[in-house]
């Protein structure tokens, strides 16, 4: 199936614990660009986060946003440093033998020195807390992936309507260009016994040059090409996957061959449907850069 680039994801993992917000966003972009944001208590867990996010995400610019709340009391705790204590006390005796002072440091004195009592975070279970994540991530992404697939339909069937309406105008195209021929022939003709009055028209010069005149104009490559470059996007379309990069390809070579038609073009009729031609690759080119 065809997903767009633009899409949106979000999940809630909520324990006795804890809750785990994850938010997935992301826009059209030539590449796989992944953001994350998250509490630093979760940076261990990116190299996973990403591998997890490239199984289900091949292109874009992605935004993940992690947000953390712990339900549980406050996991610290205060840890003694004896020997920066005893450091301390040591230097404090120095000082008093050095200067004939009293030494009269108290407990609360020593408390408040740096570094003698500190707070320490107890450590997490990483393989609990990587589960809790890694399950908001999957439902987040579930959610995400679905809403790219949704906008990815809409643009399939906008596509395929502008194809085929590309097609009729390849049809239209090919119908005309020979009557273009004829009618250069016939008017040629009819101003060559115009000048030469009651003199005899010289049928191999006529045919010379009408025949000069079809080569130049003619465009039977350019619409064989351009038909088969719209079936074979039809056809990529139908199949689905990430082809978004072969899809704009494609469309590149559709502008050229209207291009081509253009401007070889001496027709009003056949100009007026190679610019509505060129209007319609554009939009599909323009619709292709959302596809996955």
């Amino acid at each position: 199936m065809i997903k767009s680039m633009t899409g949106f994801g979000r999940h809630e993992m909520v324990t006795d614990e804890c809750k785990i917000s994850v938010e997935i966003k992301a826009v059209n972009h030539r590449y796989l660009d992944l953001g994350i944001k998250m509490p630093k208590k979760f940076n261990y867990f990116e190299a996973s986060m990403r591998t997890l996010l490239k199984d289900h995400i091949q292109r874009g610019k992605v935004d993940i946003f992690v947000t953390y709340e712990d339900y549980t009391d406050a996991k610290v705790f205060l840890k003694y440093n004896r020997s920066l204590a005893q450091e301390y006390m040591d230097s404090f005796k120095k000082m008093s033998d050095d200067f004939g002072i009293d030494n009269d440091v108290k407990v609360s004195m020593l408390a408040r020195c740096p570094e003698v009592l500190t707070m320490e975070e107890v450590p997490e279970d990483e393989e609990h807390m990587w589960e809790l994540l890694k399950n908001a991530l999957l439902k987040a992404c579930e959610g995400f992936v679905e809403s790219r697939i949704r906008e990815g339909e809409n643009l399939k069937n906008d596509l395929i309507g502008k194809l085929d309406h590309m097609l009729e105008l390849v049809d239209f195209i090919e119908e005309r260009s020979p009557k273009v021929i004829a009618e250069y022939r016939q008017k040629l003709e009819d101003k060559v016994k115009e000048l030469l009055a009651s003199a005899s028209v010289d049928d191999s010069r006529i045919a010379t040059e009408v025949t000069i005149f079809a080569d130049k104009i003619c465009v039977d490559e350019e619409t064989v090409r351009l038909r088969s470059h719209i079936e074979g996007m039809k056809k990529e379309l139908l199949a689905g996957g990430s082809v978004g990069r072969k899809l704009d390809f494609i469309a590149q070579e559709m502008n050229r061959e209207a291009n081509t038609i253009l401007s070889k073009s001496t027709d009003l009729e056949i100009s007026d449907r190679a610019i509505l031609l060129k209007t319609e690759v554009e939009k599909v080119r323009e619709q292709i850069q959302n596809i996955e």
